[in-house]
């Protein structure tokens, strides 16, 4: 264990740049590995991009067709064997943000036993430190892109937390098409020791425009959650600085919640078009509010929030208008019944896979036309804390 020790000092002090090297000289020395790559998901999380001094120098391997792409999706080991090395395939993995996978290519007979534990902990260590060398280099940025950005992607990924979570209460994923040119919709989280805040976001219009609109209202959002104030006072201060900026002739449409983490008491203020769905016991139902004004469409809104209670075992599945909206061939809109039998399709799959599962879903159901709006899919697994019963009051809306 003290060369992990060592790994993870020498992790800390390296230059943002070398921290693969890092990795690959210690593992040479450690344990002769022959070869250490890492790949990170593309904006799209289709493949897996491997980081180097030149991007895309090396093919790109597909999440869902190669044995890093396994580990990947299980977020476990995974192991092959091929004629003179042992191949260890292990998920790069920040507090239940899916970041890549780390191969390191071992001599045959090597213990696996005792090194696969070990890899794990160094995949751990790397992946906070990329975190923390994004704010100097690019290297990691330009490894996950498969194509150009827009401009208006470039922001909106900008402004996004992550594309999962997960704690003892709550495991989150949320994924958004097309991954490299959406411009309006937007999801925002934050957890604290007591409270979980979610914000889904559709901001109208097109391209760097919603991207702009879109950039205020969570922005405006986060500064008022920062300041201590409540959801409604919350929901109130971004509805000003939107309707300030535009008087009108642009608005945002969000679903805002905030969850109690010890009791699943929800507060919910619904400003607009994304919607909620719940899955109870293999019971799909939507989960709906009085509809309130979208932010900026006028002067001094006032909102008013709501309450429901989520159980342990609920899943939550949030969409934009993007994916409720679809149309099939024959003209019915996805959300009217289709999501519903995706949603309890995907149930045994974990929440950082639904969203994508949906989302391919959703593009078949919409035949070979591309989507005419963004979508934006977040996926809630709802655990609680151990001794909280969850139960709903009789008031809560959408039971």
């Amino acid at each position: 264990m003290e060369e992990i020790a060592d790994v993870e000092r020498a992790l800390r002090l390296a230059a943002p740049h070398l921290l693969v090297s890092v990795v690959d000289e210690a593992l040479r020395e450690h344990c002769g590995a022959r070869r250490v790559e890492l790949r990170l998901a593309d904006y799209g999380l289709r493949s897996l991009q491997l980081v180097g001094d030149t991007p895309h120098a090396a093919p790109a391997v597909l999440i869902h067709d190669s044995p890093q792409g396994r580990a990947f999706g299980a977020q476990e080991p995974y192991v092959t064997h091929e004629a003179d090395a042992v191949e260890a395939h292990l998920p790069v993995t920040v507090r239940g943000d899916r970041m890549g996978v780390l191969t390191v290519a071992l001599p045959t007979g090597s213990d696996l036993a005792r090194l696969l534990p070990e890899l794990w902990q160094i995949c751990e260590a790397l992946g906070h430190e990329i975190l923390v060398a994004e704010r100097d280099t690019d290297l990691y940025v330009l490894a996950r892109r498969a194509a150009r950005l827009t401009l208006a992607a470039e922001m909106q990924w900008q402004l996004l937390p992550g594309r999962s979570c997960a704690r003892a209460e709550f495991a989150l994923g949320a994924h958004l098409e097309p991954a490299y040119a959406i411009f309006g919709d937007n999801y925002d989280w934050s957890a604290s020791a007591d409270h979980l805040t979610l914000t889904v976001t559709n901001g109208m219009g097109e391209g760097i425009e919603a991207a702009l609109l879109t950039s205020l209202a969570i922005n405006a959002l986060r500064n008022a959650r920062r300041a201590g104030l409540g959801l409604a006072d919350q929901a109130a201060l971004a509805d000003q600085a939107v309707y300030a900026q535009y008087r009108g002739g642009a608005f945002v449409s969000v679903l805002l919640l905030r969850f109690h983490l010890a009791t699943g008491e929800v507060e919910a203020v619904d400003a607009g078009s994304p919607r909620l769905w719940r899955l109870r016991d293999r019971s799909v139902e939507p989960v709906t509010f009085e509809a309130q004004l979208p932010l900026g469409m006028f002067e001094e809104s006032v909102y008013v929030p709501q309450r429901f209670t989520v159980r342990p075992g609920d899943r939550l599945l949030f969409g934009s208008d993007g994916v409720y909206d679809a149309a099939s061939p024959d003209g019915e809109s996805y959300g009217d019944r289709a999501l519903a039998r995706a949603l309890t399709a995907t149930r045994l799959l974990p929440p950082t896979q639904v969203p994508g599962a949906v989302l391919r879903e959703l593009a078949a159901y919409h035949g070979a036309n591309p989507l005419e709006d963004d979508a934006l899919v977040v996926c809630l697994d709802w655990r609680g804390r151990e001794g909280s019963t969850g139960s709903v009051p009789p008031e809560a809306a959408g039971s």
